[in-house]
């Protein structure tokens, strides 16, 4: 069975997994082999999976006293469905032993994405040309609350219709395309509002002294819309651009493109920013 695991590393890394995980998941479903001592996995069944589900929560640590946490179950969870989604999908597998189960999902405190609704809600109480600035900023952007900081005028491409973030989380940088709708209003905020009273010649986004906006500044701006809008005061700019990662999945983008407009290394920073389909390995 090791050489399941071998390739089933090697799947990983080519899909774009970071290292941690490429140790972690083969690590998870070795364990879940031995303790079925399969000769082939196609003798795997529903049932052996969900007794070694159960086993999970009285199987001991293995260095201290203890047993496993919710989220470390989760972990096996998710390592067996990427690595059943994995041989369903390059023909090992004619039936998936994972489909049709459900588990209990751990608590972890995950934020949950803005409704499109509330989104729309927050657009149409934007009243300043800086409040429908920022909300493109973070939501049809997608940006950190640190690149909208670092933005600069030369970094938005209206006639081209491009966005760069030149600073990103790691010193990545990446390229983000902009809808007519986007590029117009970013144009309009340069061409008619920000150029009076301007005493940052470089930066994009201006506060009412015409210095460069900080997160601070930012976070005050969202509040008051937030506050206008007659909205849950909790809504942040993060929720703004875990909102758009999630509704670029939900309207069917590829978890790929989704990584790469947010600028995330690894495909698994992206799930955990964005609630996605079993189909696109996320865990149920």
């Amino acid at each position: 069975m090791e050489v399941y695991i071998i390739q089933f590393q090697n799947y990983l890394q080519q899909s774009g997994y970071g290292l941690s995980t490429q140790r972690m998941l083969p690590a998870c479903v070795r364990e879940f082999l031995e303790y079925g001592g399969f000769k082939s996995i196609v003798e795997i069944s529903p049932g052996i999976i969900v007794l070694f589900y159960e086993w999970l929560h009285i199987r001991p640590l293995k260095y201290r006293s203890g047993a496993l946490s919710g989220i470390m179950i989760s972990h096996y969870v998710y390592a067996l469905k990427v690595f059943f989604s994995w041989q369903e999908s390059s023909d090992g597998l004619q039936y998936n032993p994972m489909s049709g189960l459900k588990f209990r999902r751990h608590a972890s405190g995950r934020r949950e994405a803005l409704s499109v609704e509330v989104v729309e809600a927050l657009f149409t109480a934007a009243i300043s040309m800086r409040e429908k600035v920022m909300l493109h900023l973070f939501y049809s952007c997608g940006l950190r609350r640190s690149e909208a900081e670092m933005l600069n005028v030369r970094d938005v491409q209206v006639r081209h219709r491009l966005l760069y973030v030149r600073s990103g989380k790691g010193a990545s940088r990446r390229v983000i395309p902009l809808t007519g709708k986007v590029a117009g209003e970013l144009g309009v905020y340069l061409e008619e509002y920000r150029k009076s009273g301007a005493v940052e010649k470089g930066a994009f986004m201006l506060n009412r002294e015409g210095r460069r906006m900080s997160g601070s500044s930012y976070n005050r701006l969202l509040k008051g819309l937030v506050g206008r809008a007659g909205l849950w005061q909790g809504i942040s700019l993060h929720y703004l651009r875990h909102s758009i990662a999630t509704h670029l999945l939900q309207g069917g983008m590829s978890l790929e493109y989704v990584r790469d407009f947010l600028g995330h290394r690894h495909l698994e920073a992206t799930q955990i920013y964005a609630k996605v389909g079993a189909h696109q390995l996320a865990v149920i």
